[in-house]
């Protein structure tokens, strides 16, 4: 509500993510909650880099105006209170995202903050680690140089379409040099896979069915004919059938990903690295 308005169901949903530094955090939550409504009309504006007390107050007067919540994560406590004052003024959910966590750090370790904004995406080590981990998995992608298996942290293995790329970005942005290869019957695994080093190969599989269905989809988005014969049940069982013993010769972990998110396959999958080279 807005000025003791209702708000039409028909209105675009919008979620204001403000911050003092970027604003990558607070848009990343208020993502991971949208995704678990069944609605898609929702829109998260970004408002980073808030230095001075008009913006929050130019922040909420907008929010205010078209119905929609703010989440922040403005760790100045001038600011952190001026959103608190102003929405409760304006009639305007805020939600402080950091807040919380860092008073209950305070209470617990008996600590004071830095109070200095953007500290989560300083330039350190891990920052330079995480670029140069995307970087190699763009460079080791579907098996385009056959050399990054061996300086890999982690080798994801499987026939296409079981989101061994999508994955390698993910565990790319988590800091993990992260390379894949694609299995197919008519291609002879490379002699790299089988070699000793320090790295986890994982492979990826799919039910039948579910696999079906993706590539299917694959080739109407291309506009190619579904009757090919990628993606025929047979062929994908064949795959499916020759990926299976070639991971077991790997001797490697399997994950099925057929009903799994990204994020919970690559929680597995990050489990597994920190248990083998721990």
């Amino acid at each position: 509500m807005a000025g003791g308005e209702a708000v039409s169901n028909d209105r675009l949903k919008t979620i204001y993510a403000c911050s003092d530094a970027v604003g990558e955090t607070a848009e990343a939550v208020a993502r991971a909650t949208a995704r678990q409504f069944a609605t898609a009309a929702v829109k998260i504006k970004r408002c980073g880099g808030i230095k001075h007390e008009d913006e929050v107050r130019a922040v909420v007067k907008e929010a205010a105006q078209a119905g929609g919540f703010i989440a922040y994560t403005l760790v100045q406590p001038e600011l952190r209170e001026t959103m608190r004052e102003e929405a409760i003024r304006a009639q305007v959910k805020a939600v402080d995202v950091m807040g919380p966590m860092m008073q209950a750090f305070i209470d617990t370790f008996q600590d004071s903050p830095k109070y200095q904004p953007g500290l989560l995406h300083e330039m350190d080590d891990y920052y330079f680690r995480k670029i140069e981990a995307v970087e190699f998995a763009v460079r080791y992608d579907d098996g385009k140089d056959v050399r990054g298996l061996l300086s890999a942290q982690v080798v994801l293995v499987g026939v296409s379409r079981t989101s061994k790329t999508p994955l390698s970005i993910y565990l790319a942005h988590k800091g993990i040099r992260t390379a894949n290869y694609p299995i197919t019957p008519e291609v002879k695994p490379p002699d790299e896979l089988f070699m000793k080093a320090e790295r986890l190969i994982v492979g990826l599989t799919m039910q039948p069915e579910r696999l079906l269905r993706i590539r299917t989809e694959r080739l109407k988005s291309l506009g190619l004919p579904v009757q090919a014969h990628y993606a025929s049940l047979e062929r994908i069982e064949r795959e499916l059938g020759f990926a299976s013993e070639l991971m077991n010769k790997l001797g490697c972990p399997v994950i099925d990903v057929t009903e799994k998110a990204i994020e919970e396959t690559a929680g597995i999958i990050m489990e597994k690295w920190l248990t083998s080279v721990g």
